[in-house]
């Protein structure tokens, strides 16, 4: 019986990393993916998305598993019971998320050890926009101040942009087309 050892950095198996780099560089279609979610009202600001299959690397993935469900709401000084997170502290927490998880995969890519990534989040958001009530505010966040707090012995320069790789970050700090169709049902 013989065992391989997957070289982890980062708690990222680096060796499959580069591997699924390398697929990509030759065949540019794997690294397409699509995610979906749905979504239902409940009550108030209480509703339920869920998030089962999606498409990539030329697949169908999480096709036989129970789907994702993430309940989202409101605080009470927003009319709501607060049962759960509101959108826009699910955008925060998204951020985040994906600003360390990209951090931690490409610092592995580079072979930059890190020992640990904690970050914290705040968003500014005037619900005067989102009530129409000034047409100079925004209905989304005016700003947003995240921190990264990188412990490390490896190379602080090039950790410092990493987070820039972020799909979310990416799709947040830069203008993403959005097609909306709405339809009703009798």
């Amino acid at each position: 019986m013989t065992s391989t050892q997957s070289h982890l950095v980062n708690g990222v198996d680096a060796e499959r990393l580069a591997a699924t780099v390398s697929a990509i560089e030759s065949q540019p279609g794997l690294g397409r993916f699509q995610f979906r979610a749905t979504n239902r009202s409940i009550s108030g600001g209480l509703n339920r998305s869920q998030i089962g299959t999606f498409h990539g690397a030329g697949a169908e993935h999480r096709v036989d598993t129970a789907p994702f469900v993430v309940d989202n709401d409101e605080p009470p000084v927003l009319l709501s019971d607060d049962r759960a997170p509101n959108p826009v502290e699910y955008v925060l927490q998204a951020l985040l998320g994906c600003m360390t998880t990209s951090t931690l995969y490409k610092a592995a890519a580079q072979g930059i050890e890190i020992d640990s990534i904690r970050s914290e989040i705040e968003g500014d958001l005037d619900l005067r926009g989102m009530l129409e009530l000034d047409p100079d505010t925004r209905a989304g966040f005016q700003a947003i101040r995240a921190r990264l707090c990188i412990k490390t012995k490896g190379d602080r320069q090039a950790l410092r942009a990493l987070h820039r790789s972020s799909p979310v970050f990416d799709t947040i700090a830069r203008p993403v087309p959005i097609e909306v169709t709405v339809e009703f049902e009798d």
